[in-house]
C-alpha cells in the first residue's frame, strides 16, 4: 500500500497530534488537564469521606487549635511550660464545650415540645390562609413536629441506636481532643519539621501555605463564634420581650445555625417567625420577623465586615457553593466544615499565586 506524499514528493513525518490546528491542540491539552484534576479531586474527596472517622476529628481538632492557639504563647510568656499550657487550654476547652452542649441540649429538650406544637398551629393557619399551598406547608410542618418529637425521645430515652451514635461521638471527641493537645503543644515545631524534609524554597512555600490556611480557619472560627453569640443573644432577648414560647431553644437554634452561613440563619429565623405566628398571631410574627431581619442586617453590614474581613475573604457566592457541596458530600457535618475548609484552601491558593498576606 503506497503512502500518500505531498506535492514535494516527501512523506509528512509529523506526529498525528502535530497535524491538528494549534487551537485544537491547546483545547485538548486543557481538557485533559481539567479531567485529570477532577478525577484526582474526586478520589481525594472519596477517600476523605470514607475515612471520615479519622478525617472529621482531624479537621475539628484543627478548628479548635486555630481558635485557642493564641492562649498557649500567652501562658508560656508567663512562665508556664508548653505542655502544661496546652493541657490547661484543653481542660478549659472541655469545660466550655460541655457547658455549651449541656445548655443547648437543655434548652432544646425543654423547648422542643413547645416549638413543635407551635409549628403545627402555624401550619394550620397557613393552610387556612393559603389554600392548597398552605396544606403542603402544613404537611411539611407536621413532619417536622414528628421529627422533633423523635429527636427529643432519642435524647431523653437513650435508645440503642442512639447509644451507637453516642459511642462514635465520644470516640471522635476524644481523638479530636488529643489532637488539639498535640497541635497546641507541638504546633510551633511544624516549620522545623518541614524544613528537615524539604529543600529550602519548597519548604518555605509549604510553610507559608500552612500558615495562611491556619489563619483562614482561625479567622472563621473566632469570627463566627463571636457573631453566633451576638445573634443568638439579641434574637433571644427580642423573642422573650415578645413573649414567644421556647425563646431559649430558638436562641440555641440560631447559635448553631450561625456556623452554616446563609442556610442556618434562614432556617432558624423561619422557625422563630412561625412559632411567633402560632402563639401571638400575625402581629407578633411580624415583630419577630423584624427582630430577626434587624439582627441579620446588623450582622451582614457591620459585624461580618468588621470581624471577619481581615481573615476570611470569601465571596458570598463561594460560601453558598461550598455549603451546598459540603452538605451534598457529608451531610450536616460537611455543611459545617465546608466554609472553614474553603477558607483554608483559598489561603493556600493566595500563597501559590504570590498574593501577600498575614500568616498565623
Amino acid at each position: 500500500m503506497s503512502v500518500e506524499r505531498p506535492p514535494g514528493g516527501q512523506a509528512d513525518q509529523r506526529r498525528p497530534y502535530e497535524m491538528l490546528p494549534p487551537a485544537l491542540r491547546q483545547t485538548a491539552a486543557w481538557s485533559a488537564a481539567v479531567i485529570l484534576l477532577i478525577a484526582v479531586a474526586s478520589l481525594a474527596v472519596f477517600a476523605l469521606v470514607e475515612l471520615r472517622a479519622a478525617t472529621v476529628p482531624i479537621v475539628l481538632a484543627l478548628l479548635g487549635a486555630s481558635l485557642l492557639y493564641p492562649v498557649v504563647p500567652w501562658l508560656v510568656r508567663r512562665g508556664v511550660s508548653r505542655s502544661l499550657a496546652a493541657g490547661l487550654t484543653c481542660a478549659v476547652l472541655v469545660v466550655a464545650v460541655a457547658g455549651v452542649i449541656a445548655l443547648l441540649v437543655n434548652s432544646l429538650v425543654h423547648s422542643a415540645p413547645q416549638i413543635a406544637t407551635s409549628l403545627q398551629e402555624a401550619g394550620q393557619r397557613l393552610a387556612d390562609w393559603l389554600g392548597p399551598v398552605g396544606v403542603k406547608i402544613r404537611h411539611a410542618l407536621d413532619n417536622a413536629k414528628g421529627e422533633t418529637n423523635s429527636l427529643v425521645s432519642m435524647l431523653t430515652s437513650g435508645v440503642l441506636s442512639g447509644l451507637g451514635l453516642l459511642t462514635q461521638l465520644i470516640t471522635g471527641g476524644v481523638l479530636a481532643l488529643a489532637l488539639v493537645f498535640f497541635f497546641l503543644r507541638d504546633g510551633h515545631r511544624t516549620g522545623d519539621a518541614i524544613r528537615s524534609y524539604l529543600p529550602g524554597r519548597s519548604a518555605e512555600t509549604v510553610i507559608a501555605c500552612l500558615e495562611r490556611a491556619f489563619d483562614g480557619m482561625a479567622g472563621f472560627m473566632r469570627g463566627t463564634t463571636l457573631i453566633a453569640l451576638i445573634d443568638a443573644g439579641f434574637i433571644t432577648i427580642g423573642l422573650i420581650a415578645l413573649g414567644v414560647p421556647g425563646a431559649p431553644g430558638l436562641g440555641a437554634l440560631v447559635f448553631m445555625g450561625a456556623y452554616i452561613p446563609f442556610v442556618g440563619a434562614f432556617l432558624s429565623g423561619t422557625v422563630a417567625v412561625l412559632v411567633a405566628l402560632a402563639d401571638g398571631g400575625l402581629g407578633t410574627a411580624l415583630w419577630a420577623l423584624g427582630v430577626v431581619l434587624t439582627v441579620q442586617m446588623i450582622e451582614g453590614n457591620i459585624l461580618q465586615p468588621v470581624i471577619q474581613s481581615r481573615t476570611v475573604e470569601l465571596h458570598p457566592a463561594t460560601i453558598m457553593v461550598a455549603v451546598v457541596a459540603g452538605s451534598g458530600i457529608a451531610g450536616i457535618i460537611g455543611a459545617l466544615l465546608a466554609v472553614p475548609v474553603c477558607a483554608a484552601g483559598m489561603g493556600v491558593v493566595s500563597v501559590l499565586r504570590g498574593v501577600p498576606g498575614r500568616g498565623a
